[in-house]
């Protein structure tokens, strides 16, 4: 079963921000886990599909973790990384740099999220700040709820902006169709564009006050 926090809103529609940037806003869709036989990629593959048909994003960018896999010992920082970690590294910086917003797509592994998610996130610092983050969990009967709540409190040190509703999908192994959607189509169609509609919101909101004055961490 799909679950949304709340009634969704309509769609929101592209705007081009004050300050005159029209570049398309750029989402970013992360999938969390890299465990053979995931079955993330399926509601991943799912949830991009209807980023792309969502009106407030000209670009969604799908970034496999499986596919940018990080050390999880950190390198000495003064010292330049060895050149597959610099690659991997740079490459998804300017990936996630780009992006106005993102969404994780998290499984729930022990009552939390992926540890090869978390080293993925604690690689990256201003690439997360002052953007808006959604979340697509799955899991047992919490849906991956408790993932969820996790990773609001990592986001939030991080400067980010999670925003309410979510997308949870409860028991779905089996729950999807051929043709890669869930049984109860229309239902989550509905809770991801609720959700679109928000990160839409605060993805315009957000960059334009970016453009205006560069975030800064601390301020005082």
């Amino acid at each position: 079963m799909t679950t949304t926090s709340t009634t969704t809103a309509t769609d929101s529609r592209a705007t081009t921000p004050a300050n005159g940037d029209a570049r398309p806003t750029r989402l970013a869709v992360l999938y969390g886990s890299v465990r053979e036989g995931r079955f993330g990629p399926v509601i991943g593959d799912w949830f991009v599909r209807e980023a792309e048909g969502h009106s407030g994003f000209g670009q969604v960018d799908t970034i496999d973790l499986a596919d940018h896999q990080l050390p999880q010992a950190f390198p000495d920082f003064a010292a330049a990384p060895p050149a597959e970690t610099a690659r991997v590294q740079d490459g998804l910086a300017r990936r996630l740099a780009a992006a106005d917003a993102f969404v994780v797509v998290t499984p729930e592994y022990n009552h939390s999220f992926p540890a090869p998610l978390k080293n993925t996130i604690d690689w990256f610092h201003a690439e997360w700040q002052a953007k808006p983050v959604g979340f697509v969990s799955y899991g047992g009967m919490s849906g991956g709820l408790r993932a969820v709540e996790q990773l609001r409190q990592v986001f939030a040190e991080l400067h980010a902006v999670t925003v309410r509703d979510s997308l949870s999908f409860h028991n779905p192994w089996g729950r999807f169709q051929e043709d890669g959607r869930p049984d109860d189509h229309e239902k989550a169609a509905v809770a991801a564009r609720g959700m679109l509609g928000q990160l839409d919101w605060w993805a315009t909101a957000l960059r334009e006050a970016r453009t205006k004055s560069p975030y800064a961490a601390a301020i005082g």
